[in-house]
């Protein structure tokens, strides 16, 4: 059965869900994005990805496509046509569609769509799946903080993780320290700790990674925010990742290393319970 997307206002059949080969999204990245959770058939922090969302059409000059009161009803509808209830949601704004020219002019008319998708890293009730890693560099432009489609530099990094044998990659910055997973972020643990590579230009401020780590403070966990290298990845008690599409999950490996034991570890297992009870406790 086909999907149901949505497409500047309009549910849709996904076959009959067209864009012009002019828009900006498809001829330079000119476009934004925000993937969020679905759990028990609610949006996981609505709020924070409208936040981030707004920041990156800001920091674009993009036009919003309309009020966060209608694109929360869009997406519920296509939450409800499409009968999930734990899932993945995507939503894409392009700065819209014009001849092919690097300068843009004013008053486009923003393209805006969704869809929704299995998640990546397994159901809430199911034991988290294991999460292989090997690292690549980073090779991405310079504004990662912005959540563009610009999304190259991951593509080629998850293939280099592909063909070593592994489920996700680890990028690796030109200093030689962690920045981020190609879709996630990332984090390990040292004695108790939380060690979390502090926001900047150089990784995306994860919603996930967000609402985390505001779990962890109430958990009384440590965080320390301060980059790392690989070889303290290769001597931490645990690691684990964080995203959207699969909440908190363990990494036990990372370029055919165990990580720790090689299990999920204590401190990722509370996180990643305490972290479901609360995002579930947002939705009353």
């Amino acid at each position: 059965m086909s999907r149901t997307v949505w497409l500047n206002g309009v549910y849709l059949p996904e076959q009959e869900a067209h864009l012009s080969i002019f828009d900006r999204g498809l001829l330079f990245a000119d476009a934004v994005y925000e993937g969020f959770g679905v759990l028990d058939g609610q949006i996981i922090d609505f709020p924070y990805h409208m936040q981030r969302l707004n920041r990156s059409l800001a920091e674009l000059e993009m036009q919003s496509p309309m009020s966060e009161s209608a694109l929360f009803d869009g997406l519920m509808g296509l939450i409800s046509r499409n009968k999930v209830e734990e899932a993945f949601l995507y939503l894409h704004v392009t700065r819209g569609a014009h001849d092919r020219d690097y300068l843009y002019p004013d008053g486009l008319t923003p393209n805006v769509f969704a869809f929704t998708q299995p998640l990546h890293g397994g159901l809430a009730a199911d034991p988290p799946q294991p999460l292989r890693l090997a690292s690549a560099p980073d090779i991405r432009w310079a504004r990662r903080d912005i959540k563009t489609s610009n999304l190259l530099g991951q593509v080629l990094a998850k293939e280099i993780a592909r063909k070593a044998g592994a489920d996700e990659a680890l990028m690796i910055a030109p200093d030689g320290t962690v920045t981020e997973c190609g879709a996630m972020s990332f984090f390990i643990v040292r004695n108790g700790c939380v060690h979390a590579r502090p926001l900047s230009r150089d990784i995306l401020p994860g919603i996930t990674r967000q609402t985390m780590l505001r779990v962890a403070d109430r958990q009384g966990l440590k965080v320390i925010e301060a980059t790392f290298t690989l070889d303290e990845v290769f001597r931490a008690d645990e690691a684990f990742a964080t995203g959207a599409s699969s909440y908190v999950q363990p990494v036990p490996e990372v370029d055919g290393r165990l990580i720790g034991n090689g299990e999920t570890g204590p401190v990722t297992a509370l996180l990643r319970n305490e972290y479901l009870k609360a995002v579930r406790a947002s939705f009353r």
